[in-house]
């Protein structure tokens, strides 16, 4: 079974682990609500996308405890 020759340099090593790098996704500010959104999709918060309305956002009701 083949091994190496020589030892990997610890930047050649480096140079491999830095494409494994975890990439925090970019927000930008829904102009409708002003909640941060994920770009090129709907707001979570008001239910608008380019300037529109597409989505009903339903509203969460509280529960009463009635005792």
């Amino acid at each position: 079974m083949p091994l190496p020759k020589r030892r990997h340099s610890s930047s050649r090593q480096g140079k491999r682990r830095g494409a494994q790098k975890i990439h925090i996704p970019s927000s930008s500010i829904c102009p409708n609500c002003k909640a941060p959104k994920l770009p090129h999709r709907v707001c979570n918060i008001c239910g608008f996308y380019k300037g529109r309305q597409v989505m009903q956002i339903k509203k969460k009701e509280k529960k009463s405890h009635s005792a």
